[in-house]
């Protein structure tokens, strides 16, 4: 079974918009034959993934580091434990055939920029994306482009991430 890995927010206080694009996209995952992997717990748009996964009858996997066990969303088919937050990212990412941040807060730009670099390096191969809805990812798409513009950054290594607006668009890389 092909692999999603959602990057998302654990607010609570998020616009829906971006929680209906969450389970918009879930569904779209089930809809290809994608199981999801996620962070796993119950905070904000990481609950919502797992419980559309739950009604939409596929398998979601959460990776968290032990400290976050009181957190662990009990619709969550596996749950894998880490010892750190750096060994979760790498946990979640195993064998992720597509990884798509959702929009979130500083761990899910942790988590994106991290994957970003390891497909620059040729350490992972999965496609990577931002979800723009609402343009929320503008300001990340100007600052790779500044990145580009400046020579921080290949053009080459910032079309590594796709930033769709829609999850029709991002249900076209699945």
């Amino acid at each position: 079974m092909k692999r999603l890995l959602l990057y998302c927010s654990a607010s609570d206080k998020i616009d829906q918009i971006y929680n209906d694009a969450a389970r918009a996209t879930v569904r779209a995952a089930a809809a290809k034959g994608y199981m999801l992997v996620s962070g796993g717990t119950v905070k904000g748009t990481m609950g919502v993934i797992c419980e559309e996964a739950h009604k939409c009858r596929i398998p979601c996997k959460g990776v968290l580091p032990l400290f976050m066990a009181p957190l662990a969303h009990p619709f969550l088919t596996e749950t894998i434990w880490t010892g750190t937050m750096s060994e979760r990212k790498e946990a979640m990412r195993e064998g992720a055939d597509l990884v798509v941040a959702l929009p979130g807060g500083i761990g899910t730009m942790d988590e994106l920029f991290e994957t970003m670099v390891l497909a620059k390096l040729g350490r992972t191969s999965c496609k990577l994306a931002a979800l723009n809805i609402n343009g929320f990812y503008d300001p990340l798409d100007a600052l790779l482009r500044h990145m580009v513009d400046t020579d921080m950054l290949e053009e080459s290594d910032k079309r590594l991430l796709f930033l769709p607006r829609s999850v029709e668009e991002l249900a076209a890389l699945m």
